[in-house]
């Protein structure tokens, strides 16, 4: 009888805590319209899909843990076939994370040759050796961080005068661009901006197009038919469809595309009206979680 009596408040305490991680909720998924969805019926979606955009916040550890959750489950879901690119990866640092993947170095040696984020290991590392581990192709998609400072400093016409050998890391000259992408213009009127120098003001959004248009060029580059291709970035480099979305429409009108947004919402009942229609899904995430740096 004792023995059962000890079983009892086992099953009771656990039950209990299973009640309270039940009202402890994290995060919840929605549409964009603002209706909920779930994990699952998300994961489908991006199955369907030639390239997904996870756009994450760079310090939120739901976000990353997503990533890899999503990652996994679309390699089981298409039978291993697809391809992995980033943002916080730089076009000129390919071949150290190629070193990487196959085995030629080891993360210290990876530390040395590129230009890691300071979060890399926590964040993106997992994601990295994912790709190792399945022998998956892993893009650095981005533009070198030294020529985003260049335009943003004098413009896309600084690009003319680069060599031939720097050329190759940025999208083909000249740079596609359209000022009036509400991204864009947004960037504009931040409250930081406006006590920069005015070509300066003039060039940020011009800075953050050109790591769009390589982004998008190298996404292109490295897509394979039957293949997902799933890029992690920034939510503001493909949000509203804008921003890397808007470069890969350009060229390839065809491709399916799917997005994905996190927001750090006060209450995750429903979606804050300001979020609504910003991707395809978007994770919300309670605004008390801790964030990673």
């Amino acid at each position: 009888m004792l023995i059962n009596k000890k079983l009892l408040f086992i099953i009771s305490l656990l039950f209990t805590l299973n009640i309270l991680a039940q009202d402890a909720i994290s995060y919840k998924i929605f549409k964009g319209n603002g209706k909920k969805t779930s994990y699952k019926k998300l994961v489908k979606a991006a199955s369907k899909a030639n390239i997904v955009f996870f756009g994450e916040e760079h310090d939120n550890p739901i976000a990353h843990w997503l990533e890899l959750e999503l990652t996994q489950d679309l390699y089981k879901k298409n039978g291993g076939k697809i391809i992995l690119g980033a943002e916080m990866l730089e076009t000129d640092n390919q071949q150290a994370y190629n070193d990487y993947l196959t085995g030629k170095t080891d993360y210290k040696q990876l530390k040395k040759d590129a230009r890691l984020w300071p979060n890399f290991k926590t964040d993106y590392l997992p994601l990295l050796n994912f790709a190792k581990d399945k022998k998956l192709k892993f893009v650095a998609t981005n533009i070198p961080r030294r020529y985003a400072s260049k335009v943003f400093k004098g413009g896309f016409e600084v690009l003319d005068s680069l060599a031939p050998k720097e050329k190759k890391w940025i999208a083909p000259l000249p740079i596609k661009y359209d000022s009036t992408l509400t991204k864009y213009v947004a960037m504009t009127k931040m409250e930081h901006v406006k006590y920069m120098p005015k070509n300066m003001q003039k060039n940020m959004p011009k800075a953050q197009a050109v790591k769009d248009a390589t982004m998008a060029y190298n996404i292109l580059k490295n897509y394979e038919p039957g293949k997902i291709f799933i890029h992690y970035n920034g939510s503001y480099h493909s949000n509203d469809y804008q921003g890397i979305v808007w470069y890969i429409k350009q060229e390839k009108p065809e491709m399916k595309i799917l997005t994905i947004s996190v927001e750090t919402q006060e209450q995750l009942k429903k979606l804050d009206e300001k979020n609504k229609n910003k991707a395809d899904f978007i994770i919300v995430v309670n605004k008390n979680f801790p964030r990673s740096y």
